[in-house]
């Protein structure tokens, strides 16, 4: 899982991929329609597009003369997962939790 994971998180690291996501939120798109938008080449938009199928986050198939793009959208759940398990804790004041610790070993040395 870690290596698919570094490859989603190494896919989204770049703010055109992630624009192309966005835009394939909307619907599928012909790859010249996705490369409208940017100021880049063709062949640029192409090698981003093959990071983005590499790590699952789209598909690409042909349809005639035309590849369009298509977004894969359990493809971030792995990574989604991963990012929510940090939000389930509540941060720790480490004063208030080494005060906690001093009265609860305080007063079980007390009681002993």
């Amino acid at each position: 899982m870690a290596a698919s994971l570094d490859t989603v998180f190494a896919a989204l690291a770049d703010p055109t991929r992630r624009e192309i996501l966005r835009m394939l939120l909307e619907d599928d798109m012909a790859v010249t329609d996705v490369a409208h938008p940017f100021q880049m080449s063709l062949a640029a938009i192409s090698k981003h597009l093959a990071i983005l199928a590499a790590a699952g986050l789209i598909t690409q198939e042909k349809r005639g003369r035309v590849k369009w793009c298509k977004l894969e959208p359990d493809a971030l759940k792995p990574a989604s997962v991963w990012m929510q398990s940090f939000g389930q804790f509540e941060p720790v004041n480490l004063d208030d939790f080494e005060a906690f610790l001093e009265r609860e070993l305080g007063t079980e040395r007390d009681a002993d």
